[in-house]
């Protein structure tokens, strides 16, 4: 079966490369969050670590060829501090719950429960690192978020 035909392969891969750009960005967050906070970030690094290692399985498993990091990633806005770092980490983790989302809905069983449980965890480092939740985590048309043109970002993806 072609990955244009399995649309969990398609999703598998999209959450396998918002973990690859997770991971990047919590390198820069790891850089410049203050100390009290580096073990928080530590912690949501090798969890996200995990998590790419389990989609890279998941997707060899479906036969697919997993989508491979890129060696640099554009960040949304410029880290030159630790507020900035919090900034980013709670995006990054927005991000990843909107991906996953996609994946709760293109596979079922046990994957599907994987999926909804990275989905919980990265809603909750979201709150934990913005201080603050949204009514729906990685539905970014529920959270309020807009474009400039006052629709919702048609990606998600980091």
């Amino acid at each position: 079966m072609s990955e244009t035909q399995d649309g969990g392969l398609t999703a598998l891969q999209a959450a396998l490369a918002a973990e690859h750009a997770a991971v990047y960005g919590y390198g820069v967050v790891g850089g410049r969050i203050a100390a009290g906070r580096r073990a928080e970030a530590r912690a949501a690094w090798d969890a996200h670590r995990a998590r790419r290692d389990a989609l890279t399985r998941a997707v060899r498993d479906r036969g697919g060829e997993p989508v491979a990091a890129s060696a640099a990633y554009a960040l949304p806005f410029p880290v030159p501090d630790s507020a900035a770092a919090l900034r980013l980490a709670a995006e990054l983790e927005e991000r990843v719950a909107g991906v996953y989302s996609d994946l709760v809905r293109a596979v079922s069983g046990r994957q599907r429960g994987s999926a909804a449980a990275a989905l919980r965890e990265a809603a909750v480092r979201a709150v934990r690192w913005r201080g603050e939740s949204v009514a729906f985590p990685g539905l970014a048309e529920r959270a309020g978020e807009t474009t400039g043109s006052g629709r919702a970002p048609a990606t998600r993806t980091p």
